[in-house]
């Protein structure tokens, strides 16, 4: 059952009868009813109704930026709509979105359809032997409660303790007979529903043929999120839970769980994702007699991305090593010799001086 694992869509199935749509909720999965909080509309945000907030747990609404507006946000206003304080959260959704349509896309793989198949296979033939066991246990009630049926009416009427100690425990077993198939149609009602052969075929045709139905022309926001409600029930969104990340918890329409982040744009680096690892890479270059302009531009090759998701250049650099108290090391590609007192308050004016004339350029 290892290999079961690999993604969301198999761990689901892998994972045992509680995480597999049963008999008396699957229709739910796909059941749209006219005003429905996860319906799907009209607008680019892809989980448009099914957004939660990780903070409060309110469903979150959207709202729109941007020149065009065309930037959508989910927002948490509850707080702010209801006792006029401020706004719980907002996700800027464009990432988010990214992340979850690829993680979709990856996890209905027809290879992985087909790991989770077999997954689907073991949980049936273990679900036959259970089957099988509750079917002796009925049996077996049953055939207790029939037993003191015949003992009873085997009795004298005379003998009146004895038929109303045996009628006792006719209807002691008849309770057993009654608790256990309850019991048995509980169990009935939380099984996973069997894959049959339509399903089956149904299941490897969507791994084949879901991308190329994702990505066409023809296929509209609206179309896209329904085909999300198919497998997924709601995202948890969380921006304040990691410094520079949202923390998002998708929730499957078989009721598992999976867990990303994905980095977000911050307007200050207070929020900046890996601001102790960009400290000391900026060290490093500044001790290496890299200039401000240099360093911006290994940065930019080693994948940093600087406030407001904007490549680095020599005046970002240069504000963080005034922030930070790193020494300047060079000026106009000149090694600075240490100097004290008012020579070194010459310098940091002209380092200034650069760095003005440097962001005019």
């Amino acid at each position: 059952m290892g290999r079961f694992a690999s993604t969301p869509l198999t761990q689901a199935i892998s994972a045992g009868r509680s995480s597999w749509p049963t008999r008396g909720d699957w229709h739910n999965v796909f059941r749209y009813e006219a005003g429905h909080s996860g319906v799907p509309r009209k607008g680019a945000a892809l989980l448009q109704g099914i957004a939660i907030c990780g903070r409060c747990g309110r469903r979150m609404s959207m709202r729109y930026t941007g020149p065009n507006a065309d930037y959508p946000v989910y927002c948490c206003r509850s707080d702010r709509d209801q006792q006029g304080s401020a706004l719980c959260q907002e996700v800027r959704a464009l990432a988010v979105d990214a992340l979850v349509e690829r993680v979709v896309l990856d996890a209905l793989v027809p290879d992985q359809i087909e790991i989770a198949l077999a997954a689907a296979d073991q949980l049936e033939h273990e679900s036959r032997q259970l089957e099988h066991q509750w079917a002796l246990r009925v049996e077996r009630a049953r055939y207790e409660a029939e037993r003191a049926r015949r003992q009873y009416d085997a009795v004298e009427p005379e003998n009146r303790l004895v038929a109303r100690s045996l009628e006792r425990v006719w209807e002691e077993k008849l309770r057993v007979v009654e608790t256990v198939e309850q019991e048995h149609a509980r169990w009935r009602a939380q099984e996973p529903l069997l894959i049959g052969p339509a399903e089956r075929a149904g299941l490897q045709a969507l791994g084949e043929n879901l991308p190329r139905i994702w990505n066409a022309a023809i296929t509209s926001a609206a179309d896209r999120k329904r085909i999300l409600r198919f497998v997924i029930r709601e995202v948890v969104l969380d921006q304040k839970r990691t410094r520079g990340q949202v923390w998002l918890k998708i929730v499957w329409q078989t009721g598992a769980t999976s867990e990303h982040h994905v980095q977000r744009r911050v307007h200050t680096y207070r929020n900046y994702i890996d601001i102790d690892r960009l400290r000391r890479r900026i060290v490093e270059l500044n001790a290496e007699h890299k200039m401000d302009a240099e360093i911006a531009a290994i940065l930019n090759q080693e994948g940093f991305v600087a406030a407001r998701g904007c490549a680095f250049k020599g005046e970002n650099v240069w504000l963080l090593r005034t922030r930070w108290g790193i020494p300047t090391v060079k000026i106009n590609g000149m090694a600075v010799p240490r100097r004290s007192g008012w020579k070194a308050a010459s310098i940091k004016v002209r380092e200034f001086r650069w760095a003005r004339d440097v962001g005019r350029a």
